[in-house]
């Protein structure tokens, strides 16, 4: 059966998974609990233990999935059909679909490759499935995720439930104020492209035993990239961008996680990102050694060599955020300089003077990214660099000011409008400075204030900062 973009089938008017009700209500959002496992529905008989297939293909957990999908969105696979489609077609077809998942002959389609350049240079590959297959990956990790999370080291922190970045940030900071002062930054080379299918497998074997399962895994491993329209046949790797990638990164990895447990190491896991904290360089070099062996020879993966290294704590850098050493032995946490050059470079866009918009959209569109931003970044101790990038933003917005005033009698005219005397706007309305140093001006400063971009509704990091910090 194929799914193609936009077509309903009203042939056929049965559905295992009526969506059109809507989403279960349990007390919660089903999207918000899509980690957890299916509860026994009216699809299992009463008094048996259900298979983890029954409980992959309920119906409460079907619409858990097919919820979580639509939040998530994303883009259309090789088929072109949009997660806003997905619904309504699978309320019609459903059937044909759970028909082929039970007689095993249901074949995933290959998924669209997509390249993304990544922060720090170079490029990423993506892999987007089908949305009919976003679903039933989805499904399939709700049903796996109660089955090994319970199980994952404490020290694992990436696309786990109830766990975060800044949760594997404040783990590092404490094993380093605890004298720990040297740091193994150990560099997967391509882990998702490098994860070997068979011993992939065998780990996850080890808890699931329901053939089924086990043989729908396989074949999403083994789906292919669709390259320019021509189908890839995929020998290793997990798309990075699959609903199963992140339970399957997390099964892989964890026979690391139990050997740097057993060898007494405090360390920190997020997917990829590892980082092991020790007490002398010496011990560093040597943790680094023996870790890439197990990699290498247990787990089949590669190490880069060049970009894993040994270095000190205050040069250590972890999802976004560097250590700093305070007084009295505290260790304070500082956003990473490449983070803060990022915002720059996206705030350059966002104000650039060549953009042509309406200043009320432009503090919009500025505002939900510094929100975001800020959100991910309150973690950071100390207000100093928020307060010079609130400097920096506001000299951008009064370039993007001036140049909407283009003439110079309407400069004139909006400086002595603002509070200037008409000496200094006769003198600053016709002058031929660059934009930048215009900006910086005292004259410019004194006619557009911090309180005139706050009248106009720009909210600046620093006091974001500090209300996401007194909130908690």
């Amino acid at each position: 059966m194929t799914a193609r973009a936009g077509h309903v089938d009203r042939s056929n008017t049965a559905s295992a998974v009526p969506t059109g009700e809507g989403p279960v209500h349990s007390g919660s959002d089903p999207a918000e609990r899509s980690d957890r496992p299916a509860r026994l529905t009216e699809d299992v008989h009463r008094g048996q233990e259900p298979s983890l297939w029954e409980l992959m293909l309920s119906k409460e957990n079907l619409l858990a999935a097919l919820n979580r999908v639509e939040v998530n969105r994303g883009a259309p696979g090789v088929d072109g059909m949009t997660t806003a489609e997905l619904r309504p077609w699978v309320a019609v077809r459903w059937p044909e679909v759970r028909a082929e998942l039970d007689a095993g002959i249901y074949r995933p389609s290959p998924v669209r490759q997509v390249v993304i350049p990544k922060p720090g240079g170079g490029e990423r590959m993506l892999g987007v499935p089908r949305v009919l297959d976003r679903l039933i990956q989805q499904a399939i990790a709700q049903v796996l995720v109660p089955v090994f999370d319970p199980g994952f080291s404490g020290s694992s922190f990436g696309f786990r439930p109830g766990r975060s970045a800044h949760q594997a940030v404040r783990v590092a900071r404490r094993a380093v104020e605890d004298g720990n002062r040297w740091v193994v930054d150990l560099d997967l080379d391509r882990f998702f492209d490098r994860v070997q299918h068979d011993v992939l497998m065998a780990r996850v074997a080890r808890k699931v035993s329901d053939r089924r399962v086990l043989k729908l895994i396989r074949r999403y491993l083994e789906a292919g990239i669709m390259v320019d329209g021509v189908k890839m046949p995929s020998v290793e790797g997990t798309p990075q961008g699959s609903p199963l990638s992140p339970v399957l990164s997390n099964i892989m990895l964890d026979d690391l996680d139990r050997e740097l447990f057993r060898r007494g190491h405090r360390f920190v896991r997020y997917a990829d990102d590892v980082r092991v904290f020790v007490r002398s360089k010496r011990a560093a070099q040597r943790v680094l050694d023996s870790v890439t062996a197990v990699v290498e020879q247990r787990l089949k993966l590669k190490v880069n060599r060049d970009k894993s290294k040994v270095v000190h704590a205050r040069e250590a850098v972890l999802l976004g955020f560097g250590f700093y050493f305070a007084r009295g032995g505290k260790v304070g946490v500082r956003v990473d300089p490449k983070a803060v050059k990022r915002l720059k470079e996206r705030l350059r866009e966002l104000t650039s003077r060549r953009w042509s918009i309406a200043m009320p959209e432009r503090i919009g569109k500025i505002n939900r990214f510094t929100a975001g931003w800020m959100g991910y970044f309150r973690l950071a101790d100390g207000s100093h660099l928020f307060r010079e990038l609130d400097k920096w933003l506001h000299r951008r917005m009064r370039q993007v000011r001036w140049k909407e005033w283009k003439r110079p009698k309407t400069r004139q005219h909006m400086l002595r409008k603002l509070g200037i005397n008409e000496r200094l706007s006769r003198e600053w309305g016709g002058t031929s400075k660059g934009y930048w140093r215009i900006a910086g001006s005292a004259v410019l400063n004194q006619a557009l204030p911090t309180t005139h971009w706050d009248d106009l509704g720009l909210h600046m990091l620093k006091p974001t900062w500090q209300r996401l910090r007194s909130a908690g």
